[in-house]
């Protein structure tokens, strides 16, 4: 495994949109990879704001410069965070750092504010909608501090490549990972259904959730409903995708979109979705409420690095298998599932700068950060959790190679969050629940949401 994990290359470490991810999810509002995005990755998003100085860090000089890191999660992501940022500080006592915290449903809005004012921190995280705050001009230029205070050479190179926009490294990500169907192996046990491997197709997935939902009974699903977070993952199935950043259009028309929402609605008759009441009361992107953890609903879309969060919550034997394929293969690879961006008027760049080097390459940083952002992204990094991984964590770095390997003979080009991303999701959202609540049909309802994605594009592009 360990050689896997150091064999990833180029084509194999694409990012996409949660995130929830270049991918339509993860996070808050085009946050982790999600996340991806779009796709809640990393943390459940429980915590309460908070903004404290970290300990420690003092220079025998006397002068110290500080500066302010903010970053999004709970509770338990913020003493991780603020223990290696102790760490740091013991290592650089010629810097202090202020941590700031916030739950993600205020995370952005916070940000905004303080870029508006700009009171921003020194450097904050984003996830798949880094490009909204490139195009905004507020991004710091990380380029002249490589090889210097910014060590990336163990870095591997797609994320480089994510990281870069108009020209100018603007993002270091902080971890990596792939989004997968994450199973409850339990309910597929009580249902006597064989768990599905790797290479199944999108007819195996609404035939199965239609067999679970019948073998269990009523009040059980085979799966969430996740139109909108794998709606990246399905246009790279078919040859397009979400954002043309290179020449700045949408990568899809409304055609290519039709027969996924079809696909959703049809599988829903049938009977294998959770219901949209209960979608809605009991959404798959909070730990606390899923269904998954309580047995009701099998299957759902998911990061990688969700999979310890979710397994401490149920006794339920969970895993992950990839995504089902479409004509071109998976769409999925490895996604930057978030990361660090220095503030563009930061009175201290080469601090910043020597902050982040640390973040991805430090061994001590690592075993405190561990995977909650997904695995680290320098090869030293990932090998050195891998030989301390536990047996939930052995699973994640075993699927995660195997997501390097069909992404190998598979690659998809780097791709991004189109401008926008936040009202694209919630119009996305609002869409679906139209059509499952049946206040639209299908064919009306993927012409509003095209028309109105149009609109969203072209006023943020």
């Amino acid at each position: 495994m360990k050689k896997s994990m150091l064999a990833l290359t180029l084509t194999a470490l694409m990012a996409v949109t949660t995130a929830c991810s270049g991918g339509t999810g993860g996070g808050p509002a085009g946050g982790e990879a999600t996340n991806g995005g779009s796709t809640n990755t990393g943390a459940t998003n429980s915590g309460t704001t908070n903004t404290e100085p970290v300990a420690g860090g003092n220079d025998s000089s006397g002068e110290q410069v500080e500066l302010r890191v903010m970053w999004w999660g709970d509770q338990a992501r913020a003493d991780r965070t603020n223990e290696a940022l102790k760490i740091f500080m013991q290592k650089n006592p010629d810097i202090k750092v202020i941590g700031e915290f916030a739950p993600s449903s205020g995370y952005f809005d916070k940000l905004n504010t303080q870029l508006a004012s700009g009171t921003a921190p020194d450097v904050f995280f984003l996830g798949g909608n880094v490009v909204d705050y490139a195009k905004k001009s507020v991004l710091l230029d990380l380029s002249p501090y490589v090889d210097k205070e910014l060590d990336l050479k163990d870095m591997d190179k797609a994320m480089i490549e994510y990281g870069t926009l108009d020209g100018k490294l603007q993002h270091i990500s902080a971890g990596a990972n792939a989004r997968g169907i994450l199973i409850n192996t339990t309910m597929f046990e009580k249902a006597g259904i064989p768990v599905p491997q790797d290479g199944w197709t999108w007819d195996d997935y609404a035939a199965i959730s239609k067999q679970i939902a019948d073998k269990l009974g009523k009040g059980f699903y085979g799966t969430y409903n996740f139109t909108v977070d794998g709606f990246d993952i399905y246009l790279k199935q078919k040859g397009k995708q979400l954002y043309d950043m290179a020449n700045n259009q949408l990568g899809f028309a409304e055609a290519d979109i039709r027969p996924w929402f079809d696909y959703w609605q049809q599988t829903s008759e049938a009977g294998g979705v959770v219901t949209p009441e209960l979608q809605v009361s009991n959404p798959p992107t909070d730990t606390g409420k899923s269904l998954l953890i309580t047995g009701k609903v099998a299957m759902t879309l998911a990061a990688s690095n969700q999979l310890t969060a979710m397994q401490g919550l149920t006794q339920d034997k969970l895993t992950m298998v990839q995504v089902p394929r479409g004509p071109k293969g998976t769409g999925v690879v490895f996604e930057s599932s978030q990361g660090m961006s220095g503030y563009a008027k930061t009175e201290h760049p080469a601090e910043v700068a020597r902050l982040m080097s640390f973040w991805i390459n430090d061994p001590d940083a690592a075993k405190i950060l561990g995977n909650d952002r997904g695995v680290p992204v320098t090869a030293a990094n990932r090998t050195l959790l891998e030989g301390e991984a536990n047996e939930v964590d052995s699973l994640i770095y075993d699927y995660t190679s195997r997501v390097s390997k069909q992404a190998e003979a598979e690659p998809f080009a780097v791709s991004y969050n189109l401008p926008g991303f936040s009202e694209f999701s919630k119009l996305a959202e609002t869409t679906v629940q139209e059509i499952g609540f049946g206040r639209k049909k299908v064919e009306q309802a993927v012409t509003d949401f095209y028309s109105g994605t149009v609109k969203i594009f072209d006023s943020n592009k």
